[in-house]
């Protein structure tokens, strides 16, 4: 048996793309378990420069199976545009599979996102991709799931049934009525294209386990980013901590032998929220690059330029507490190659005094950063492939991590690339 769960440990974009990609070479499936297509994991290998917003990671490994499971909200224009955009550059795609409970984003969820971002009343930063109103629509029953498309009769009556409701919110919210022929001409579109990817995904899971397969689970965005237990409201619509790999696949959590943190070298943002140890703006320039390099910091989905700050060691081991990692990967320590000093937060001060928790998100704008300054290595990091080869300074950034946070570090990424990185 062989389950591990790979999942961010800060706020998202935190390299995620790149080491699931180099663990599904020694996977016999990896499953994306949660979120949609309002993040981004890039890839970069033989086949090229890939940006991943729906498809597991997992897709480039011949005879891998990659199943998006339940516990996603999935746009199957967006999958559909995936799904032909990695086939042009040579990619086999006939082990892509869709749970036939994952939820389906409908066009109706962009537009009152949308809509209730424009109006500034509700607005927390989101994609605009509709996360939040199918997750909202799967709470209140009213969402269509990927088994309605094999029965056109039940899902042109469930869409019936349902448009009434979406159309007096989308109204009142500003906007024009969607009509329930425009939504049964794409469900209809969507059967014809997906139909044959659709399974029972607990069999499906459970069988692959019991035959020992390697799985791989990948999560979307990172622990500060949760629903419950992240920064809320600036969160997402969904659980992107370890354990709702299992709740969501349903399998026994004790089938769970491996759980990778995933963590950059310092911090990133992308939306509104606390972000206590964010640079200053012409520091963060430097960390950002200009956009023309494939791991400079703008968003995968978004494009947008994230928020930079300096690693921010109490939200690692708070992502460690909650997800209970056994390793981690460093991303991106070549970004810190020509910085003199590096400051490391290493606590909070709330009102005057040092706490031991992850404080509320609106505490979380009052705490004052406690750091440390550690000396840089003024040399490149990126041809580095031993971690005995590792700049002495860089060794004592990487060792400060594992003492920090109790959690040793496995992987160390020195570039985007697949090849680009340090096995310790």
């Amino acid at each position: 048996m062989s389950v591990t769960v790979l999942v961010g440990a800060q706020f998202g974009d935190e390299g995620k793309g790149k080491v699931v990609d180099y663990l599904s070479a020694d996977m016999d499936m990896v499953v994306r378990f949660q979120g949609g297509d309002n993040a981004g994991h890039t890839v970069v290998n033989e086949h090229g420069t890939f940006k991943l917003h729906l498809i597991p990671c997992g897709i480039f490994k011949k005879g891998c199976k990659a199943l998006a499971n339940t516990g996603m909200v999935i746009n199957p224009d967006e999958l559909l545009k995936e799904i032909d955009q990695i086939e042009a550059q040579g990619v086999d795609t006939s082990n892509l599979f869709i749970s036939m409970r994952a939820i389906i984003l409908m066009p109706y969820h962009i537009e009152l996102d949308k809509l209730s971002e424009s109006s500034g009343r509700t607005g927390i930063g989101t994609t605009k991709r509709g996360i939040g109103y199918a997750y909202a629509d799967r709470a209140r029953r009213n969402a269509l799931r990927f088994e309605d498309l094999l029965d056109p009769e039940y899902c042109e009556k469930r869409v019936r049934s349902i448009m009434p409701t979406i159309n007096a919110e989308v109204v009142a919210k500003g906007g024009k009525e969607f009509t329930a022929e425009e939504i049964i001409e794409k469900t209809r579109y969507w059967a014809e294209r997906l139909k044959n990817r659709i399974v029972e995904p607990v069999s499906f899971v459970n069988n692959a386990i019991n035959r020992g397969e390697k799985i791989l689970f990948e999560g979307q965005l990172g622990a500060m980013k949760d629903i419950d237990l992240g920064i809320y409201p600036y969160v997402t619509s969904s659980n992107p901590v370890a354990a709702y790999a299992a709740v969501s696949g349903g399998f026994p959590i004790s089938k769970i032998s491996e759980i990778v943190g995933v963590m950059k070298a310092f911090s990133s943002a992308v939306g509104d929220g606390p972000f206590p140890t964010e640079m200053e703006t012409e520091l963060a320039d430097g960390f950002r690059g200009k956009g023309d390099q494939i791991d400079d910091e703008f968003g995968a989905r978004t494009g947008r330029a994230r928020r930079l700050g300096w690693l921010d060691l109490p939200i690692v081991k708070y992502a460690a507490t909650i997800n209970g990692f056994t390793a981690l990967a460093v991303c991106k320590i070549d970004k810190l190659d020509t910085y003199k000093e590096i400051k490391v937060c290493v606590g909070y001060k709330l009102d005057g005094k040092e706490i031991d928790y992850m404080p509320s998100a609106r505490d979380l704008y009052k705490v004052e950063p406690v750091y440390v300054t550690m000396e840089g290595w003024l040399q490149s990091t990126k041809g580095v492939r031993k971690y005995e080869d590792l700049p002495e300074n860089a060794q004592k950034y990487i060792s400060l991590i594992e003492e920090y946070t109790g959690v040793k570090v496995k992987y160390i990424g020195v570039g985007p690339a697949r090849d680009e990185i340090i096995v310790k």
